[in-house]
């Protein structure tokens, strides 16, 4: 088995180095990398690898940049010392990994489950879905927001909010129990960290969540007319460009 190693830190690299010939002394280390840049010099030059053993955390970023960069048809075992988001993408598509420090029987296991592992497609298809999961769980959604009361400070749970306005330039937060409040987001911001399932973006002045959502009707020139609860001072419409957007977010 042909086995390209990518890790950064020479006493890991060792390490596994000896670990992989215990564990398959028939092995043979074809190579190794110790940033984003050789392990895709590597890969680009190499057909013959079989199998990558691949540290996550690289000097020069993340190692799924790799497959950004260059075609990769064998399978990998990830290690990694971190990041539990990374760890449950690898368990949902099984894809292995192992948690340094590296345990010499998880190695073996993980050695073994690739040995039968022999379905390309299926190795392609995971690893695809893998990637994906990957760039959905980096997003970190907030569910809680501090804001200023006088000299207190108060944590806000995002089911509690009922929507966020612009005013005078200042960005507010609305509870469902009419407490008003300033953050320190601007309405682009929120959009961007809201979960949205939870939250949408009405307007240039409004971000509501679901359950302030009171009624909806049809407007003027394909507009949509929202009445939130609590009731807001101004108008709340939603342009016809986002009104199949927002009547699909409300049918999920």
């Amino acid at each position: 088995m042909n086995i390209l190693i990518i890790e950064d830190e020479a006493p890991a690299l060792n390490r596994i180095k000896k670990m992989v010939m215990e564990v398959e002394p028939n092995s043979v280390i074809i190579g190794t990398a110790d940033s984003i840049e050789s392990a895709v010099a590597f890969f680009s030059k190499h057909q013959n690898i079989e199998l990558a053993l691949m540290d996550i955390e690289l000097a020069d970023g993340q190692s799924f940049e790799i497959f950004n960069r260059v075609s990769i048809t064998c399978p990998v075992i990830f290690t990694t010392a971190y990041d539990e988001f990374a760890l449950k993408a690898f368990k949902v598509n099984s894809i292995d990994y192992l948690l340094k420090p590296i345990d010499k029987d998880e190695l073996k296991k993980a050695f073994e489950k690739f040995k039968n592992f022999t379905q390309k497609n299926s190795f392609d298809e995971r690893l695809k879905n893998l990637l994906q999961n990957l760039q959905e769980e980096k997003v970190k959604y907030k569910n809680r927001f501090l804001v200023k009361l006088g000299q207190k400070l108060i944590s806000i749970s995002d089911d509690e909010i009922a929507y966020f306005f612009s005013q005078d330039k200042l960005c507010f937060v609305l509870t469902k129990s009419s407490n008003k409040y300033v953050v320190d987001y601007t309405l682009e911001e929120l959009a961007k960290i809201l979960q949205p399932e939870k939250f949408f973006h009405l307007n240039r002045k409004t971000i509501a969540s679901i359950s302030a959502i009171s009624d909806v009707h049809t407007y003027f020139n394909g507009k949509l007319k929202v009445e939130l609860l609590p009731k807001f001072e101004e108008e709340t419409l939603v342009s016809r460009e986002k009104a199949t957007e927002f009547k699909e977010w409300l049918g999920r």
